[in-house]
């Protein structure tokens, strides 16, 4: 998968950008990231553990010698963030099947995931990878360190949608595990009956700064289908006959712009990012172009 998502030009591009925390305070375990805080000394202020991946020239030799243990000087103006990354690993994600492989949303949220972590692991964040399913919710980290990102990258390699979940709870039921109060960032196509307001609620109710990212296929923002058709929830299995014509298409895009502005203004209203995008859109250019202009990353 590391081979698939980055060639070396844009993993240096990614490397280069930074996690944004406009909201939420880092944490009191320091690294790499410089403060946007003004006034502050870059004096000496700590050792921690060194991680693997941590820059060899931060390392106190001096303590090595004594001690046998290395740790790396933290200085006053350096703090991390926690980075939380929340993918829908259920079955409306395996979608499409067949056509395009690169537009299939559940391989395009990995690969999204895959990039923003790697930006985090590169400025000295702590991560935590999260994959919902209807059998419970799944965990990487949380981790920090360059070195962590191959172990990153396999993780996500393995993980395979399926099942049927309840959003809201789901999400409830991982703000309830995570330690730490970050930044985080919501993958999923958000098409669950009962909604995700309570959800996303729950994680703010935690101190999480929120951003969701709506990850739909081509077919689904603008199907290509006609006639009368018979079709299956993906999820339930429940079927249902519809005849698709110029008029239901002019419908069907109607409410999927109704629906994706009630989202927007949710979320506007908890103070939330929200970025839809189509998956023909490469997942480099959210990246470096529509999160940045989120001011998500920076």
């Amino acid at each position: 998968m590391a081979e698939r998502i980055f060639d070396e030009k844009t993993l240096r591009k990614l490397e280069r950008l930074t996690i944004i925390a406009n909201q939420v305070r880092a944490g009191a375990i320091k690294g790499e990231r410089r403060s946007t805080k003004r006034g502050t000394s870059i004096e000496f202020a700590d050792y921690r553990n060194y991680a693997r991946g941590d820059d060899l020239r931060r390392v106190d030799w001096n303590i090595y010698a004594r001690l046998g243990r290395a740790f790396v000087k933290l200085v006053e103006d350096e703090e991390d963030l926690a980075v939380h990354l929340i993918v829908d690993s259920s079955a409306s994600m395996d979608w499409p099947r067949g056509g395009e492989r690169d537009q299939h949303k559940f391989l395009y949220a990995r690969r999204l995931a895959a990039g923003l972590a790697t930006i985090a692991l590169s400025g000295g964040d702590q991560v935590t990878i999260a994959a919902l399913r209807g059998d419970g919710v799944e965990t990487w980290g949380p981790l920090r360190g360059r070195g962590r990102a191959l172990g990153l990258l396999s993780w996500l390699e393995d993980r395979q949608p399926g099942g049927a979940i309840r959003l809201n709870d789901a999400l409830a039921a991982y703000a309830r595990r995570a330690a730490r109060a970050g930044v985080c960032i919501v993958l999923s196509d958000l098409m669950a009956p009962e909604g995700f307001a309570d959800g996303l609620r729950a994680l703010q109710g935690r101190g999480h700064e929120l951003t969701v990212i709506q990850v739909l296929s081509p077919d689904e923002a603008d199907p290509v289908i006609s006639g009368d058709l018979k079709l299956i929830d993906i999820e339930t299995g429940a079927p249902q006959e519809v005849t698709v014509d110029a008029a239901m298409k002019g419908l069907y895009a109607q409410r999927l712009a109704t629906w994706q502005a009630e989202i927007g203004a949710h979320c506007t209203r908890r103070g939330v990012h929200f970025v839809p995008l189509v998956t023909s859109v490469p997942w480099e250019q959210v990246i470096l172009m529509q999160l940045r202009q989120a001011r998500v990353v920076q």
